[in-house]
Formats: C-alpha cells, structure tokens, sequence
C-alpha cells in the first residue's frame, strides 16, 4: 500500500463513510472512491464491505488498523517536531559577539529569545574579531556579531548597520556641540588600539589630518575607555551602542570628522542556518534598528 492509499483508508476509518473521509482530507468523494478502489486492487482483497447500511471493514482491514494507527501516530509526531524545529525549539545555538555589542545589543536579545523560544537554549561568548573568526573557521560557533573588519573568503559578513563614532565628555563639560579630533586630541583623548577595528579607523583619521594625541594610553574595550571618561581620566571616542549606555553619566556629541563603523553578521559560507539561528538574527536586527539611535542629531 502507499502513502496515500493508507491515508485513505485511515480516513474513512475515523469517518465511517466515503463522502466523511472526503470532508477529513479536503477532496472530493470520487477522489477518495477512486483511491480506495485503487488500493484495494494493489493488494487483491477488499479493505470494506459495501452494503445498504454503509462501509464496514473487512477482516482483512481490521487486521491493518494497528499498524495504519501506528503508522499515523508516528507522522504526527514527526509533524510536531517539524513545528518545534521551525519554532526553534529543541536547538542549541553557539553566538560569538564584540564585548560592547553583547552587553548593548544581544543581552535584550537572549531576554526577548528566550520569552519567544522557551524550548531553544543559546551559548554566548564574546571576544575580539579575530578570536571571532577564528573560532567561526574551526566550527564552534554558528555566526557572529562584530565590529565591521576585513575577513577571510571563508566567512560571509553581512552589514546591518553603519554609522559613525561619536565622542565621550564629562557630564560637567561646557561644550554642546560637535567636537573636533583636533579639539579632542588637546583634552587627552583616551585612544582605541591600532588592530581593533573602530581603533584602526580612529587611527588612520589621526593620520590623514596629522593629528597626535597628548595621551598615551591605548584601550582596548570601549566600556574601560567610558569608564576612563567616567573617572576623569580624558574624554573617548566609542561606537553609539556602547555611548548609549552611559547617557545619564556623560555627555555625548558628534565628532566633525567622519569616523565610520559597521556591525555585522559573520558566518561561514558553508555551513546553513538552522531556524533558532535565523530567528536569533532577525531578533539582532532589529534590536539594532531600535538602538542605533544616539541623543542628539548627527551633524
């Protein structure tokens, strides 16, 4: 018997009529006379008896009901894992992310996943582009959220957002308006390191309007260089997700130059997405949509 022939007779089973199991599987009733002739002539027996009081099943019918009722138990249940694979559940997910970015961007995420997805389980673990990329190659996580940086032919960056970098005041400072790096070198800018990816932009802007500044330290994580701010140590240059988390703390305006950024998706080319890992993405999207904004207008 086939597929569709068991359908059938599992439906006029549950029906006790032709014209029933039409109604249960949505066709017509010559549709499902034909397919219920055809099975029965494939094996050679009659699976009903046809009389004035209706469809009885035969002997030999009663004798496939267990198996049919097991057959049928069975594709409901590979019908219930399919839904929870597409609803994500029952799937681990490995996410790499920028500090600043996991602590701005994918701790709300993990909130709202979580809430969406009881059944799904994240791990998340944060580090610089290169250790990314790294583990990204080796197979140990399934994507990553990170700073915008040059990568292999290996991985897939896919760009969902770009802006520019804004500057870090003390709370106390008189100044309101966009700010030069000029303005910002003589009042002891807190520098990004050159390999970091917004360090490298930073850097070569420096260069291009040959500019140096008076402080020597070099910062790796954007948080310790608000923190340095924060405690009177200088004023910084950070990327708008990692400024917003010190609005109340202190004051944030535009720098005059350009200082582009760019947050991506990284993955590798050749490994698929599952559904938990697609829908974590377009929980990051727009939860980067909703925070990219900064609390004044760019100039």
């Amino acid at each position: 018997m086939r597929l569709r022939h068991i359908e059938v007779f599992q439906a006029v089973l549950q029906a006790g009529s032709v014209s029933g199991a039409a109604r249960l599987l949505n066709v017509s009733q010559p549709n499902v006379s034909r397919v219920l002739n055809h099975a029965e002539q494939q094996l050679g027996f009659t699976l009903f008896d046809r009389t004035p009081q209706g469809l009885i099943v035969t002997p030999e019918g009663r004798r496939l009901m267990p198996e049919v009722e097991a057959l049928f138990s069975h594709i409901q249940a590979i019908g219930e894992l399919a839904e929870q694979l597409r609803q994500g559940e029952g799937q681990h997910v490995r996410i790499g992310s920028a500090h600043a970015l996991g602590h701005s961007v994918m701790a709300p995420v993990l909130v709202d996943f979580r809430r969406q997805t009881p059944g799904g389980s994240v791990e998340l673990v944060t580090g610089h582009f290169n250790t990314l990329s790294q583990d990204l190659l080796q197979y140990k996580m399934d994507f990553a959220l990170a700073f915008g940086e040059q990568a292999t032919q290996e991985l897939v960056a896919e760009s969902i957002y770009q802006g520019n970098m804004v500057a870090l005041l003390p709370k106390d400072s008189t100044v309101e308006g966009p700010v030069t790096l000029a303005w910002l070198c003589e009042n002891d800018l807190l520098m990004l390191q050159q390999q970091d990816p917004l360090g490298q932009v930073l850097n070569r802007v420096l260069r291009d309007n040959g500019l140096m500044p008076h402080s020597a330290l070099y910062i790796k994580t954007y948080s310790v260089i608000a923190d340095m701010v924060l405690a009177g140590g200088g004023v910084g240059v950070v990327d708008t997700f990692t400024a917003r988390r010190y609005t109340d703390q202190l004051k944030i305006v535009p720098v005059v130059e350009s200082l582009p950024f760019e947050v991506i998706l990284l993955s590798r080319r050749d490994q698929p997405a599952s559904q938990a890992s697609l829908r974590l993405r377009q929980l990051i999207k727009q939860k980067v949509l909703e925070l990219k904004g900064v609390p004044f207008e760019p100039v």
